[in-house]
């Protein structure tokens, strides 16, 4: 009889997986691309005929040894609703309700997912969402070491003010515009990743034609088990500047005596949020914070109170290497430290504890607000917020969460694979904040990328992107900016042909690196498809750095995509974040001023100018060169000098 059971069981489970069906972007809703050829493609039995239907066109294919099969429609112009039907021998499928319109691919990071629900005036935004024909699938996130052969998950969903809230809001803002100005239906296949680098979109054929990638991709781990173990070697060698170092038992009881050594840990300032993002990318067990705390004499004789954010793992407080007080608790704790136990100036306070119990995805860290973390007296108050250690925990068991940055290519294969060859008129992209430490090889991995997936869909299709928006302090060029060099990566990128960038730094959000306005973004990345792809005769970049010629003392600076003139953006009428240096490389912010569709570049302690930077920080908040067509200046420099990100290296 268990015989019987198990023979049924497989012949069961044969017959599902071997029944004929589509991948599972060709389902309900879909929108294909118009007046190119339209691959489809499924599964059925290895070597089993299929005939497929789309319209008034009918196919015959074969299932080769792996059960796929694919075939290509000829190109359609706009319109549907159509039928896509499929039947073989094992049994038939039909896709309803199929547009023929103009198909979009998001990728990137956070702000090309972060959702219409929160970008900036939502409540009015979904009032004005009922466009049944721009149509919006989500790709779930995933990671593999092997490309997948389909999606697991995800639906075609149609625009309306109820399902508009979880359409990436770029997305949405230009599908908007482009649908109002042609009339024609939008697709937006959307798979991205907040925090992802650019590296895990990158396919391993991709790098192993790379030199500065090659290497990296004829190392990758083969199995799970050996990522994890990649992965604590790199952050060893982080911390410890050697990988073949391991802390045991006896050299982590030292981080809880009261003498630390918090040099060789990270360095936080924010003590809240994940580790993931503090530069412990995917590591869950046990784990250490430290903070050196400096104490006044009225507060040493007193009872205390530490107030710490939230983390429900079993924790033990120490200070000056005495423990007082273990938690288990959900929400703000309350240590009662005894009078004495502080010392009058630097005391040192660690934390042990471990990856959240309620929410094991967190992995170790707090939750909450970084107020909640001080110490009082009753009558004084002494906030902690700011400046604190991390050091995981290498001698007990531990692990590593399977995020977007483990692994090169890790991304690519499982959520840009299944969608290859899916037809489309180009892609909108919103990264680089993931990798701007290393934004000087950004000038090789980015157009890498574009190139790499160009020639997986063997098309030549449009590439637009978002040039990082602002974030972060506003300082001058004698400090630098790894924002600014990766920006100017960006620019560089645009050298490759049917390519477009949308400037946004005006329209950035220095305390936040999610700026709310998505709609701006998206109405520069509308009219560079509008201008490029569909033929409409509009203003549609922004202007950018194309020469400078340095004279009399002064620098005069000639723009690209300044045809209608320049001017400047704010009440006053004068230009600012312009930045001028001789050959001693010292920088001084200068008198900029608008030539009809130059600016001139002047400060008396440059007598004879040698480089000029605009916008050059990573949060240039003053920066109000603008076009006359209303797109603002992209950051330039006119030197190559060496940068801060030049040694950053992908690894």
């Amino acid at each position: 009889m268990k015989h019987i059971f198990l023979f049924l069981f497989l012949l069961l489970n044969t017959s599902v997986f071997a029944q004929v069906k589509f991948a599972r972007l060709f389902s309900d809703h879909v929108v294909l691309q118009r007046q190119k050829p339209i691959p489809v493609w499924g599964w059925a039995k290895p070597g089993e005929k299929v005939k497929v239907t789309l319209a008034q066109q009918t196919l015959q294919g074969k299932a080769d040894a792996s059960g796929k099969w694919m075939v290509k429609f000829n190109p359609m112009e706009a319109g549907g609703p159509h039928t896509l039907n499929v039947s073989a021998k094992s049994g038939q499928a039909a896709v309803n309700d199929i547009l023929i319109g103009e198909v979009w691919l998001l990728s990137g990071q956070s702000n090309i997912e972060w959702p219409v629900s929160a970008a900036k005036d939502f409540e009015i935004e979904k009032q004005n969402a009922d466009f049944p024909q721009i149509r919006h699938f989500r790709v779930e996130h995933n990671v593999t070491l092997q490309p997948e052969t389909d999606l697991t998950s995800g639906e075609w969903k149609i625009s309306s003010s109820e399902t508009v809230g979880g359409f990436s809001a770029i997305g949405f803002f230009f599908a908007r515009e482009v649908f109002q100005k042609l009339n024609i239906p939008i697709g937006l296949l959307h798979s991205s990743w907040g925090g992802s680098q650019v590296e895990g979109w990158i396919s391993k054929e991709g790098m192993l034609g790379d030199d500065e990638l090659k290497t990296y991709a004829q190392n990758l781990p083969k199995t799970w088990q050996e990522a994890d173990l990649m992965m604590d070697a790199k952050l060893r060698k982080t911390l410890f500047k050697s990988d073949s170092f391991t802390p045991n038992a006896a050299d982590e009881q030292k981080y809880t005596s009261g003498n630390a050594d918090f040099s060789i840990w990270i360095k936080t300032a924010d003590p809240v949020g994940q580790w993931d993002w503090k530069g412990v990318m995917g590591y869950r067990g046990k784990a250490y914070m430290g903070k050196e705390v400096t104490m006044p004499a009225d507060m040493i004789g007193k009872e205390t109170s530490l107030s710490l954010a939230e983390n429900d793992s079993p924790n033990k407080i120490y200070i000056n290497g005495k423990l007082v007080g273990e938690t288990q608790s959900i929400g703000v704790r309350k240590i009662n430290v005894p009078a004495n136990t502080w010392k009058e100036g630097k005391n040192q306070l660690v934390i042990a504890h471990g990856s959240m119990v309620g929410t094991p995805w967190f992995g170790p860290g707090m939750m909450g607000k970084a107020t909640d973390i001080f110490v009082e007296d009753g009558t004084n108050k002494i906030p902690l917020a700011k400046d604190w250690f991390l050091m995981p925990s290498f001698a007990e068991k531990h692990e590593y969460a399977h995020l977007m940055n483990n692994v090169g290519t890790s991304i690519y294969n499982a959520m840009i694979v299944p969608l290859i060859p899916f037809a489309i008129r180009g892609s909108l992209w919103y990264q680089g904040e993931a990798n701007t430490m290393r934004a000087y090889q950004y000038r090789k991995s980015f157009p890498l990328l574009i190139n790499d997936w160009r020639k997986l869909w063997n098309d030549d299709f449009s590439f637009y992107w978002v040039q990082l928006s602002s974030f972060g302090k506003d300082e001058d060029s004698n400090k630098g900016s790894y924002w600014a060099e990766l920006r100017e990566a960006q620019n560089m990128t645009l050298s490759l042909p049917k390519t477009g960038m949308a400037v946004s730094t005006d329209v950035g959000n220095p305390n936040d690196i999610h700026p709310t306005n998505k709609q701006d973004v998206a109405h520069r990345l509308a009219t560079q498809a509008l201008k490029n792809d569909y033929g409409q005769n509009i203003p549609y970049a922004s202007p950018l750095y194309d020469k400078v010629q340095f004279s009399d003392g002064k620098a005069v600076v000639t723009f690209k995509h300044a045809e209608n003139g320049l001017m400047v953006k704010n009440r006053y009428g004068y230009l600012k974040g312009f930045e001028i240096a001789g050959d001693d490389k010292v920088f001084y912010y200068a008198k900029a001023e608008i030539k009809g569709n130059t600016v001139e570049i002047s400060h008396p302690k440059v007598p004879q100018p040698a480089s000029v930077r605009y916008a050059w920080s990573d949060a240039p908040e003053e920066a109000n060169l603008f076009s006359t067509d209303g797109f603002p200046a992209s950051s330039f420099r006119t030197d190559d000098w060496t940068g801060r990100s030049v040694n950053g290296k992908f690894q």
